[in-house]
Order: C-alpha cells, then sequence, then structure tokens
C-alpha cells in the first residue's frame, strides 16, 4: 500500500488526450461507487442526475495564467521561464518580484539579466536548482505584458508539433469559473463544465461554492522515493471565504453531501477542515499529501481526471475509493477507450 509499485499501470500512448472534446461536457463519465466498486459508463452531462439537494458541489475558481516565458540571456542563449508563484508576487520599486523555473543551457547567475518580447526583462536576484527569484521590469502593467506574451504552461504530456501551445489552448486549459489568477496547471477536473451545464445544476437546487487553490509545478513532480510515506508535496496557495465554508457547513448540517471537483479542491477541504469535517474561513499555503490511510472528514464525493501511474493524484483517489478498486476501474477505462489526463475523460466517485 505505501509501496510507489503499488500505484503504476499500463498506459497505452494512444489513450492520452492530446486536443479536448469538442463540447467540455460531451466527455465520457465513468461512475464508480465506493462501496461495492460497481461501474457504470455515462457523459459527463448527466452528472446532474447525480446530485440532489441540499448537495453541494465544491469547485476551485483558480485561474492559470501564461505563465511560460521565452527569452534570452545577456549572452544570447536561450532561456525559459515559468513563473511559479505569480499569486506571491509582490511589486517593489515597480518591480514585480517572484519565484520562477529557469531553464537554460547554462543557469544565470545573481545579478544577471533576461530578457523577452516587448520590452520587458528580467532580473536575478537569488536562486539555484533550477529555481531562482526574479524581478520584472517593463514599461506599464507587468500582468499586460505576461498576458500579451506568455505562453500556456501545458503539461509536458500534452504534445505539440512546435513545442507551443495552440491558440485555442489558452481558453481549453481554463476553467469556464476560473477568476483568481495564480496556478500554473489547470484544475482538470473542472475542464468538463460547460456554462449550461452548471445553469443546469443550479436549476435543480445545487449549491456551487467557490474556492481557491493555485495549482503548482509540484503537480508535474514525480514521486521520487520508493516508500510514498517519504515524499513531501509543494505548497501550494489556497483561499477558503467565510462564505464558503458557511454554506459548505448549512449543506452539511442539512443532510447534504459534500462533492469536491479536482484534487485540488479535496485537499484544500481536507487541510481546512476540523477533525469533525466543519470548515472555518481560512487562507495560506496547503502540503497535504493523501494517500491510502488517510481519514476522510471533509468530503463524501469526488469528481476527478484519470492522473498519471505513480503520481500522488493517483494516491488520492486510491485513498477515498480503495486502491484495488480504482486500478480495476482505470483497467475497465483503459478497455473502453476512455481518454486519459488532463483533456481526457472524468471519474465520479461516491
Amino acid at each position: 500500500m505505501f509501496s510507489l509499485s503499488d500505484y503504476d499501470y499500463n498506459l497505452p500512448p494512444e489513450r492520452i488526450a492530446q486536443m479536448p472534446a469538442t463540447r467540455r461536457d460531451s466527455s465520457r463519465l465513468l461512475i464508480l461507487d465506493r462501496s461495492s466498486g460497481a461501474v457504470t459508463h455515462r457523459i459527463f452531462n448527466d452528472l446532474t442526475a447525480y446530485l440532489e439537494r441540499p448537495d453541494v458541489l465544491v469547485v476551485n475558481n483558480t485561474e492559470v495564467i501564461p505563465g511560460r516565458l521565452m527569452g534570452r540571456k545577456t549572452t544570447g542563449g536561450k532561456v525559459e521561464v515559468l513563473i511559479l508563484d505569480y499569486a506571491g508576487g509582490r511589486t517593489e520599486g515597480g518591480r514585480f518580484v517572484c519565484r520562477c523555473l529557469v531553464k537554460a543551457a547554462k543557469p544565470p547567475r545573481p545579478g544577471g539579466e533576461l530578457f523577452f518580447d516587448g520590452g520587458l526583462q528580467a532580473s536575478v536576484i537569488e536562486g539555484g536548482a533550477g529555481v531562482f527569484t526574479l524581478a520584472f521590469d517593463c514599461n506599464g502593467s507587468f500582468e499586460d505584458h505576461l498576458y500579451r506574451i506568455g505562453q500556456v504552461p501545458l503539461p509536458p504530456y500534452i504534445r505539440r508539433d512546435d513545442g507551443y501551445p495552440l491558440p485555442d489552448d489558452r481558453c481549453h486549459y481554463q476553467t469556464v469559473y476560473a477568476e483568481q489568477k495564480g496556478a500554473v496547471a489547470a484544475p482538470t477536473a473542472g475542464l468538463h463544465f460547460s456554462r449550461g451545464l452548471l445553469a443546469g445544476i443550479h436549476a435543480r437546487g445545487i449549491d456551487i461554492v467557490t474556492i481557491t487553490l493555485h495549482v503548482g509545478y509540484g503537480t508535474f513532480m514525480p514521486v521520487r522515493v520508493d516508500d510514498i510515506r517519504q515524499h513531501r508535496m509543494h505548497a501550494e496557495r489556497f483561499q477558503v471565504s467565510a462564505e464558503a465554508a458557511d454554506r459548505i457547513n448549512r449543506a452539511r448540517e442539512g443532510g447534504g453531501r459534500v462533492l469536491a471537483v479536482g484534487t485540488t479542491c479535496v485537499r484544500t477541504l481536507e487541510f481546512s477542515a476540523d477533525d469533525r469535517g466543519r470548515m472555518a474561513a481560512c487562507s495560506g499555503t496547503c502540503d497535504l499529501f493523501i494517500y491510502p490511510g488517510y481519514r476522510f472528514k471533509a468530503i463524501d464525493g469526488l469528481v476527478t481526471n484519470f492522473h498519471l501511474p505513480k503520481s500522488t493524484l493517483l494516491m488520492l483517489v486510491a485513498a477515498f475509493a480503495g486502491r484495488d478498486k480504482v486500478l480495476k476501474a482505470y483497467g475497465e477505462a483503459i478497455k473502453e477507450k476512455y481518454r486519459f489526463f488532463s483533456y481526457g475523460d472524468a471519474m465520479l466517485i461516491t
């Protein structure tokens, strides 16, 4: 249960979705009953049939920033920058300062300068091992520059012929309810929701509550230890408002279920709840690692995508529904030609 190899499975490469579904809510939906292990095959738009008052659906409203920047060093050498902590950045003397992942043939040195399109440049303040603090200097708003020249940082398993995202990726790799800028990866379970589906859920009297967790680069980082209990999660910024906490608590007190959309919501809710599962307004950084043996206290159901082998996301899902049941369901999904990972199909676990 605690061995990394326990979370491995064989996925044919053709099952990795390279493009999103034609319509967000037309992706497939595998229903997994975590008590019996029974599997049902539906379409994501059928999700409303599995919700009833006074259930509450909790979504993550983080917005993926176009935080990948291609530039050059003073020497002319190419450099690639990925902004890691946009939400935690600060403005000092007209410069925007934040932590970034920097890739170059030779790492930059403190005091070095990096240059990008549109007159944007950055000074290297400190850092090492690929992660540096940069101070961006530009004429005008840094955010304006970023959204003009930055690229969406697609996961490495989504291939593009020239290595650059397609114009539509900026829209597709974003939930329709994104509004808090700061993520470097999308909370992908939310990509399946269309505005029409959300309206239909509202019409059934189901409350939809938004919380925020800015998905960080750690979501792409592999587990490098054989005993998963030794793995340490990267901390990510989160916020649960007083209104969100109150609405979740009222739903539970009224006999409703709390259904989390995505593993990011699960970790935020479980991190924020007390031992009885009661929520309170809070914010900060979350580094909760959920794996089998964890006792859930805040959620009753989960909408999630199909995750990479040996990933912390798969471990979380296995903790909620049982490793054997989840891997059996994954095997069924592969057999039925479901599409996997960020642009792929979804599961509902109840």
